[in-house]
């Protein structure tokens, strides 16, 4: 198994490499011209079909790169490019702390830090505030392969120490953004004044929820969109494939066997926080979760889920002894960060007054 995670990793980290289309185009043509030169009709025919493809990729490899070259030279990163582990991390700090805790923010799935840029706007304004992109989004480089929750909290604190941000920080993370926050606090809770988690992502639901292949058609989705991006067929704008590959690399934890072999690395369990103040900020119902409802083959199953998705929603309050559970507006549902970004920077700004007034801790 771990012959073939290095394999994969391998392969992972060969197609994130943007050059790559045109080599492969170039080994399409040489077997398209070698039909031809088999001789024979049918040789003939297929070997012109198979070069006329190999020039198609040729052409949308070399597009692909010279759009990648000229869209990274006009969009220019806003903040700092640290150095982390041999690669570059973007770290956007602004704001003033105003002697009070840092807000670090961390959007779910893979997404990069822009994700929440508008929440960071309007805290930016009232103190200090943090948006980190990931190896693999924004700005970042693709980084090393593979990427896990753990590996990406160790670089989360080492981008914000080279980039000189200073502790305590009030880590706010949605979705996985919120399992990695919580994975960061436990490793480094000197580091951390409060943490608040929109909707983390519980590892039960992953472990022993319903089957129902949501996360592996993500993560195949993800390497389709690299495959497209290397030959200029992927969506726009044009993007580097490496983010595709990082986001699959990152999925690949989240399944059942993945969670059995870094499980330990990975949970944030019972007690794991102390008395960190958590502020724990979920839907109250299951609001746009009618995909998992649907996996129910009947009634009596399908409460069995909501019930299974409604209790293990709130199983972060027992990793700290001082954790508060917040309930988002009504008719709101996972994505609330998006569909209430008022609310969210009320309760972000809430916990820093509360570390404010107690000195900062």
């Amino acid at each position: 198994m771990q012959r073939d995670g290095r394999v994969a990793d391998s392969l992972l980290a060969l197609l994130s490499r943007d050059w790559l289309g045109v080599p492969v185009a170039v080994l399409v043509l040489g077997a398209g011209a070698g039909l031809i030169g088999v001789g024979g009709a049918w040789a003939r025919v297929l070997g012109g079909l198979v070069v006329a493809g190999g020039a198609l990729l040729a052409a949308g490899a070399v597009r692909h790169l010279v759009l990648l070259a000229r869209g990274e030279r006009a969009d220019q990163p806003p903040g700092r490019l640290v150095e982390v582990g041999g690669h570059r991390m973007h770290v956007l700090g602004e704001g003033e702390a105003g002697g009070g805790p840092t807000v670090v923010w961390m959007p779910g799935g893979h997404a990069p830090g822009a994700e929440f840029r508008e929440l960071h706007a309007v805290l930016a304004g009232r103190t200090r505030s943090v948006l980190v992109d990931r190896f693999g989004t924004g700005w970042s480089d693709v980084g090393p392969f593979p990427r896990t929750t753990a590996g990406e909290a160790e670089e989360l604190l080492a981008a914000l120490e080279g980039a000189g941000e200073r502790g305590p920080y009030v880590f706010v993370g949605h979705s996985f953004g919120g399992l990695l926050v919580a994975n960061a606090a436990r490793r480094r809770p000197d580091l951390v004044a409060g943490l608040v988690l929109l909707d983390p992502t519980p590892l039960e639901v992953i472990a022993f929820g319903p089957p129902g292949g949501q996360l592996a058609a993500m993560r195949r989705g993800f390497l389709w969109m690299a495959v497209r991006q290397l030959f200029g067929a992927g969506p726009a704008p044009v993007d580097r494939a490496g983010r595709g590959c990082a986001a699959a690399s990152a999925f690949a934890e989240l399944s059942p066997s993945g969670l059995a072999r870094v499980g330990w690395e990975t949970v944030v369990y019972d007690g794991d926080l102390g008395s960190l103040p958590l502020l724990l900020v979920v839907p109250r119902d299951l609001i746009g979760g009618e995909a998992v409802l649907a996996l129910a083959r009947d009634a009596a199953e399908a409460e069995r889920i909501s019930r299974f998705y409604l209790r293990s929603r709130v199983r972060y309050l027992a990793a700290s002894t001082a954790s508060r559970l917040v309930h988002a507006p009504d008719g709101t549902g996972h994505e609330f960060p998006c569909e209430a970004p008022e609310f969210v920077v009320g309760v972000v700004e809430g916990l820093v007054r509360e570390l404010r007034a107690a000195g900062g801790r």
